[in-house]
């Protein structure tokens, strides 16, 4: 049997349960500090149209935002964010896990450098190449 999710000794229903000010002190003092200064009500809206559709058994488009300084709320586990890393947008599902974190930290910026092998004539720092999806 698998085990349940708990975030700080509640479960995920309790989670949900609850307004964004008692989920605030659950999550570090930066975090509760953004959700108490500084929520976007266009994103709130999206976020509550996506898990409308979800309920019903439908399967919404993910919902696409630039915000990458938003955190992590039990209302968005499960729904999928197209996340802008600066070039384009990254397409992620929300976890349990993820409670708390910045939407930012999921969509990484930078590509992963992979070490190759130098070619003939090749100087030595063309070994450094970046990594392609």
């Amino acid at each position: 049997m698998a085990k349940e999710f708990t975030f700080k000794g509640k479960t995920m229903k309790e989670l949900k349960e609850m307004n964004l000010d008692e989920f605030s002190k659950f999550v570090n003092s930066r975090a509760r500090r953004s959700l108490k200064r500084n929520q976007n009500k266009q994103l709130d809206k999206k976020i509550e149209k996506a898990a409308k559709i979800k309920e019903s058994g439908k399967y919404p488009k993910p919902i696409r935002t630039h915000l990458r300084d938003t955190i992590v709320t039990p209302n968005m586990v499960g729904l999928n964010f197209a996340i802008y890393n600066g070039k384009e947008f990254e397409t992620r599902e929300i976890f349990p896990e993820m409670l708390g974190h910045y939407l930012g930290e999921v969509a990484l910026t930078r590509k992963r450098l992979l070490h190759g092998k130098a070619g003939i004539g090749a100087t030595k720092s063309s070994t450094a190449i970046t990594a392609r999806k």
